[in-house]
């Protein structure tokens, strides 16, 4: 009998598609790739009212080392249905959504091999139809359809595609179009100095592809190519050793601007001219700033744990309105969707961690889409003699931050954090404490007392045993203040590891 529920991470699925790190057996194989690479045509076809002969699938991987193994997979599960497949080897999330939409393309679906920014031995399936990624009860339909019977006689067609030259194509056309520099149309990036900092995964296309042939300077790139193994940094833009040498790129090459993907560019982090990092809250700033000046007054969705100087930058100085939801992409995207649906203007949805979708691009999480806003942004702005550091005038950082993660032992962890969270909500009404009104996840605190201005949030994970406890503060050893006023409340919870903030106190 086979049992992929554990595969499921919401709306994707993921495992260990290598061996060799100790106690981590491998839990996706190209024969499972295969399973759901024939459940995928079964349920694309069914969507669409087709036999599965009738439909194309587009399928694409990063640079995991597992990536080639899985991708024969799926292509055979593919084809197994009787599903036409085109093979585009490389390519990034994004991409591979737009292989529904591209002119050219337009297939009824796609898959794309990735496992984000995890470790090298990990690996995963994203599905996207036309109308966007699956969603979590849709994955549980293909896990339900991947277990039981399948087809292994069909004969689909396989045709190798070169879809990251047409995806890049596209990117281009859009930063030429938002430039519109009419006496250097073909080439409107000349004179700027570009590094992009791929981390080795999929991400190295946006440099020779995009940039450079519209005149950018991008000799100072690093770790374009692609490489499994990961031997530089971990490509995420929220890990330190990431943003250290893409800050480094920068700053020692004199670049204008510095880009920096995770691994399957669904997410993007930046750095300006002066070596400032546009990243987690002044990255959300900034896009707020870009569309909100053809949109007035509109909702900026964003996750938890965003800082209450971004609420103030977004509503008192750019006149928007800041809608803090939930984390997890999906869920911020989703929101994003709802409001507009109910009439209330909303152009972005974004997450601290580089995630952002924007309705005028299919409400896609696109990091290099993120990347061309701001490179559009920024040619407009060098005509006026600025840069994208004056979009955040009057953007405020917190004096310090920090994050910590209580691990929950026994079984049942999501009923026993819900109850860690709601016993929460109550001790912080019997101590008087202020609780944010605009909060839809965990308990959000803020605090006013002397040297601890600042707030806490505790939630639980959306897929792991963890409470991550985020506090921020607006002064200096503000965070271990606020961490010992909740500190007597967590000793009272013998399966929450709260070693973190006994060491943060210690």
């Amino acid at each position: 009998m086979k049992d992929y529920r554990k595969l499921q991470n919401g709306s994707d699925l993921r495992g260990i598609a290598l061996p060799g790190v100790a106690g981590e057996d491998v839990s996706l194989t190209p024969a499972i790739a295969k399973d759901f690479g024939a459940a995928f045509a079964l349920w694309v076809a069914r969507r669409s009212g087709k036999d599965a002969a009738d439909v194309t699938i587009a399928v694409g991987r990063d640079s995991r080392l597992s990536g080639p193994d899985l991708q024969q997979g799926v292509v055979e599960g593919l084809t197994a249905a009787g599903a036409k497949v085109l093979h585009c080897g490389m390519a990034s999330t994004p991409a591979m959504f737009m292989s529904t939409v591209l002119e050219g393309f337009r297939c009824d679906g796609s898959v794309m091999i990735t496992a984000s920014h995890l470790p090298f031995n990990r690996n995963g399936l994203k599905f996207f139809v036309p109308e966007g990624g699956l969603e979590k009860a849709n994955i549980a339909e293909l896990i339900e359809i991947a277990q039981g019977e399948l087809p292994t006689e069909g004969k689909g067609e396989v045709v190798e595609a070169d879809l990251i030259s047409a995806y890049a194509a596209n990117m281009r056309r859009i930063i030429c179009e938002g430039i519109g520099d009419e006496e250097n149309y073909d080439h409107p990036l000349k004179g700027f100095k570009i590094a992009v900092d791929a981390g080795n995964g999929a991400g190295g296309f946006f440099a020779h592809k995009v940039l450079e042939p519209l005149g950018a300077d991008v000799s100072a790139s690093r770790y374009l190519d692609p490489d499994g193994s990961f031997p530089n940094h971990i490509p995420n833009p929220e890990d330190k050793d990431a943003m250290k040498s893409i800050i480094a790129a920068v700053t020692e090459n004199g670049c204008d601007l510095g880009l920096i993907f995770d691994t399957d560019v669904d997410r993007a982090g930046a750095v300006d001219a002066q070596g400032d990092e546009l990243n987690r809250n002044r990255l959300i700033a900034l896009m707020a700033a870009i569309v909100l000046e053809n949109d007035p007054g509109a909702t900026i969705v964003t996750d938890s744990v965003t800082s209450t100087q971004l609420k103030a930058f977004i509503e008192g100085t750019l006149g928007g309105v800041h809608h803090r939801f939930k984390r997890g992409y999906k869920n911020v995207i989703n929101e994003s969707i709802r409001l507009n649906n109910e009439g209330t203007s909303s152009p972005l949805a974004m997450e601290t961690s580089g995630h952002g979708a924007l309705r005028e691009n299919y409400f896609l999480d696109d990091g290099a889409y993120l990347s061309a806003k701001m490179v559009i942004q920024a040619a407009r702005l060098r005509k006026q003699g600025k840069t994208l550091a004056d979009m955040l005038a009057g953007m405020g950082e917190p004096a310090e931050a920090a994050e910590l993660r209580f691990k929950i032992s026994g079984e049942n962890f999501g009923d026993y954090g819900r109850g860690v969270v709601a016993d929460l909500l109550t001790y912080a009404q019997q101590q008087g404490w202020q609780i944010a009104p605009d909060n839809y996840e965990g308990v959000r605190i803020a605090f006013e007392g002397e040297g601890m201005k600042g707030w806490l949030l505790l939630r639980l994970s959306l897929h792991d045993p963890i409470m991550p406890l985020n506090i921020e503060s607006d002064d200096i050893g503000g965070v271990k203040k606020i961490a010992a006023q909740l500190l007597p409340f967590l000793q009272k919870y013998d399966r929450l590891d709260i070693s973190s903030i006994e060491k943060l106190l210690a």
